[in-house]
């Protein structure tokens, strides 16, 4: 299964949460280092740290299949299973 065709098949409900929540770290981070007024160096540094665990948190929850959703008769669209 290649990544267009993950990307395509629906997200499992707990994933979707976390995607909005690296989303919203995202944007928080995004404010933080984009901010016109001067921060301190820790707030600086901590935006680029949220912007980097959200993007991850997204990109990740993203690619998470459902499994039930994936048809049983297609072996080469079922992801193994550890």
């Amino acid at each position: 299964m290649n990544i267009i065709e993950r990307l395509q098949l629906p997200t499992p409900k707990l994933f979707q949460h976390i995607r909005t929540i690296g989303l919203v770290a995202a944007s928080i981070g995004g404010v933080l280092i984009a901010a016109p007024v001067v921060l301190p160096t820790l707030l600086v540094q901590l935006g680029g740290y949220l912007v980097v665990t959200g993007g991850v948190l997204t990109a990740v929850s993203q690619l998470t299949v459902d499994d039930d959703a994936v048809d049983e008769s297609d072996t080469t669209t079922r992801s193994h299973k550890i």
